[in-house]
């Protein structure tokens, strides 16, 4: 029977393993991985000289997302614009309740939202206050394939949940087969050092590092993996920015915690001198950017295994929004566009200047986020039966990244200027070709939201 396309002639890169092979492809779905010269398509893509990878997973996108005064400028329509640009082919997004509001209405809301994309989507929950609910709740967003579920330990009086709140949310979780996600920086640490600034005149975007130590971040991260030990519940953390906190996560999963390490690319790549420079409210993000000892120390990480994910915490506000509370950070909107750059930055700076292997590049940027969130082996993998979401990918080519060059709902990037080597040149999503030699070739909406399966059937790697 013939097949709707080949993509001939490329290595392709699984997390596993990398050789020459053809990409068969009929009805959205990889049939096939065959010897080069395989027999004709419809439709032939030349990928000579190219590396061929699985579509990239972003464990970690905030879509129009609301905190305090400000909303992200972005919808589904443009972050996968951005993120099919970038290499991304699904994206993880997260329902994060507002005062008074429920997790199951807020999910079932962004949830609906996904046919909106150029590319599929997941979604994370949230647990914000417990109550007698929550448990209904819980096992109802589960049954429908929204298994992990965000949780802050910061943020007091929006989206902060206290002790008790994650102990029973983990526990309720384990029981049902789901998975809290967590932002850990202990609120009381940050308060103390957010009025010291404060009290010193020093609380503006430039003061940023010195608000939020990562003191507080540790803290957090051995309270929270106490809780998950105790109860036995799976727990993975978000955009730990320290090699400190990996390394607690490390330890804790040699003892048995099933838990669980997700860095970010601005924390891998960019460090606290940006607070020093011309826009410092542009690199305003929680956790900060840390020392460049630190990122140094938290990118060898990637070498050694205790790094599950990498993941982009994409925020897309703009420079005006930033500006506009830049003399006091706790009231800025906190965060960083990021969805067109994470695979790109990463793969320059990791890949290309420091030798990671290509596989463990795709492992950390596909492979990983598709397991960690239930979508593994339907995405981050060519196998045969998984969704037919590849990227072409040029590793030669050298490009300097410009927010006029990006295609992110925002005047700027934390890039700027950076040149970069490695980019997408063809992305297919579903078997179809989204972007052909760098540009949108197909840009009609058919996003799904990809129901997530429970984490027992979850077949996470195991590190060191």
């Amino acid at each position: 029977m013939t097949a709707d396309v080949i993509v001939r002639g490329g290595t392709v890169v699984e997390a596993g393993w990398t050789g020459r092979a053809d990409v068969v492809i009929t009805g959205g779905t990889v049939t096939a991985l065959a010897e080069p010269g395989t027999a004709g398509a419809r439709t032939e893509i030349d990928a000579s000289g190219r590396l061929v990878l699985p579509g990239g997973v972003d464990p970690h996108c905030h879509v129009g997302f609301t905190s305090g005064a400000f909303t992200s400028l972005d919808d589904y329509r443009r972050c996968t614009t951005a993120a099919v640009h970038g290499g991304t082919t699904t994206i993880v997004d997260f329902a994060i309740p507002r005062p008074g509001e429920n997790p199951a209405d807020v999910a079932y809301a962004q949830r609906a939202k996904a046919t909106e994309g150029l590319c599929d989507s997941a979604l994370h929950g949230c647990v914000v206050r417990w109550d007698d609910t929550v448990p209904e709740q819980l096992a109802a967003l589960v049954a429908d394939g929204v298994t992990t579920f965000k949780m802050f330990t910061t943020y007091r009086g929006e989206s902060m949940a206290d002790e008790d709140t994650v102990l029973r949310t983990m526990t309720s979780l384990a029981g049902l087969g789901g998975m809290v996600v967590i932002h850990c920086e202990a609120d009381h640490i940050i308060g103390d050092a957010q009025d010291r600034c404060a009290a010193a005149g020093r609380i503006g975007a430039r003061d940023m590092a010195a608000s939020r130590p990562a003191l507080a971040e540790t803290a957090s991260v051995a309270e929270v993996l106490a809780i998950a030990e105790a109860v036995d519940a799976p727990v993975y953390f978000v955009h730990q920015s320290t090699a400190a906190a990996v390394e607690l996560v490390a330890a804790a999963r040699r003892r048995g915690v099933r838990a669980y390490s997700e860095a970010v690319a601005h924390h891998l790549v960019l460090d606290d001198s940006a607070y020093a420079g011309e826009h410092p409210e542009r690199f305003v993000c929680c956790p900060p950017l840390r020392p460049a000892a630190d990122v140094e120390a938290l990118g060898r990480h990637l070498f050694t295994g205790e790094i599950t994910t990498i993941g982009s915490d994409h925020c897309c506000y703009d420079t005006g929004q930033k500006e506009s509370r830049q003399a006091d950070v706790r009231a800025m909107p906190n965060g960083l566009p990021g969805v067109e750059t994470r695979m790109p930055v990463i793969f320059s700076e990791y890949v290309v200047r420091r030798g990671l292997p290509v596989t463990r590049f795709v492992e950390l940027t596909a492979a990983a986020p598709a397991r960690a969130n239930g979508l593994y082996p339907r995405k981050g993998t060519l196998l045969p039966g998984a969704d037919a979401d590849l990227v072409v990918w040029d590793p030669a080519a050298r490009w300097r990244v410009t927010a006029a060059g990006l295609h992110m709902a925002t005047d700027y990037t934390p890039y700027e200027g950076m040149t970069v080597t490695g980019r997408p040149e063809t992305v297919l999503v579903g078997g179809r070709v989204v972007i052909e030699n760098g540009d949108l070739a197909d840009p009609a909406p058919r996003g799904r939201h990809i129901p997530a399966a429970p984490f027992p059937s979850r077949a996470l790697v195991s590190h060191a």
